[in-house]
């Protein structure tokens, strides 16, 4: 029960939340979100030095129509997070 309140919660307070703010993972990353694209070399490079941690793969794909890079990185606490970004 406790569960379905907090899942209900999150579902009332996610619309209020600033429409321009980017999910911020460990340390901080990607507070902004960037509006011009980066090539994926860039984007790799910059999530390898915000995080410490090991690039597991790395793709540009197609989603909802819009270029981005697809980076999936080994964080150094073992933890895998998947982070997208805007493609040039």
């Amino acid at each position: 029960m406790p569960r379905t309140l907090l899942l209900a919660a999150l579902f009332v307070l996610l619309p209020a939340l600033p429409a321009a703010a980017a999910p911020v993972g460990a340390g901080g990353l990607l507070r902004v979100a960037r509006q011009q694209g980066e090539s994926l070399d860039a984007a790799v490079a910059r999530i390898r030095k915000q995080t410490g941690g090991r690039i597991l793969s790395a793709e540009t794909v197609t989603r909802h129509g819009k270029r981005v890079h697809r980076i999936k990185v080994l964080l150094p606490n073992g933890h895998v997070k998947i982070f997208r970004v805007p493609a040039k």
